[in-house]
């Protein structure tokens, strides 16, 4: 029998392989067995590409974090003292929407050290961005970890899923919850998108305080 014309696995192959399984069975059914099933071969040939877990979580992590324009933190900030807010807010709902779209993949990065390359890029981009908007080197740090808080939150976590029954339901016990989601249904769908554009409205209104009173 020939050789095949190309390889059957790759780093990049595996990776892909490995985020489909996170989407599809959560962060605990990411296993070699599973992900060599998916890939239709024995467990053992993985390792021919990847040393083991920890070296498929950066690949995995790179793959999502490629996901993100970084391109809207590139640019300098302008003149006005709201130029640098336009980029930050761009990109923390890019940041945002790739991990609405891989979720499960939360659990397996948040409490890991940050090696993958494009994570690495990333906090590089916002940090050089913040510093650029006025801000010292620690405050960007304090400010780079808030935002991480808020998006991987609002990815996590869907506020108004956790309501599931109609608002006069609750209004026997909890009249406060029922005339708030009453009034929220009114305003139409994207409750957790309004939720999350205030609370990044709010952390960019902070920032901006705090560059000007550093001025």
């Amino acid at each position: 029998m020939g050789r095949p014309s190309r390889a059957l696995l790759s780093r990049a192959a595996i990776a892909m392989a490995a985020l489909d399984v996170v989407d599809e069975s959560g962060p605990d059914g990411l296993t070699m067995r599973a992900l060599a099933d998916r890939l239709g071969v024995k467990a053992a040939s993985l390792y021919n590409h990847v040393t083991g877990k920890d070296e498929l979580l950066d690949s995995l992590a790179e793959l999502v974090n490629a996901e993100i324009d970084l391109g809207p933190l590139e640019a300098p900030a302008g003149p006005s003292p709201l130029g640098w807010r336009t980029g930050v807010a761009e990109y923390a709902r890019g940041y945002r929407a790739a991990f609405v779209r891989h979720p499960n993949t939360i659990a397996l990065f948040a409490r890991r050290r940050v090696g993958a390359a494009r994570q690495l890029l990333g906090y590089d981009a916002l940090l050089a961005a913040l510093g650029r908007a006025g801000l010292d080197p620690a405050a960007a740090a304090e400010a780079a970890a808030a935002l991480d808080y808020l998006v991987l939150g609002s990815a996590l976590e869907t506020f108004s899923a956790g309501f599931n029954r109609p608002a006069a339901d609750y209004r026997p016990d909890y009249p406060a919850l029922a005339d708030s989601l009453e009034a929220a249904a009114g305003r139409g769908p994207g409750l957790d998108e309004r939720g999350f554009e205030l609370a990044l409205r709010l952390l960019l209104d902070g920032l901006a305080a705090r560059i000007a009173a550093d001025r």
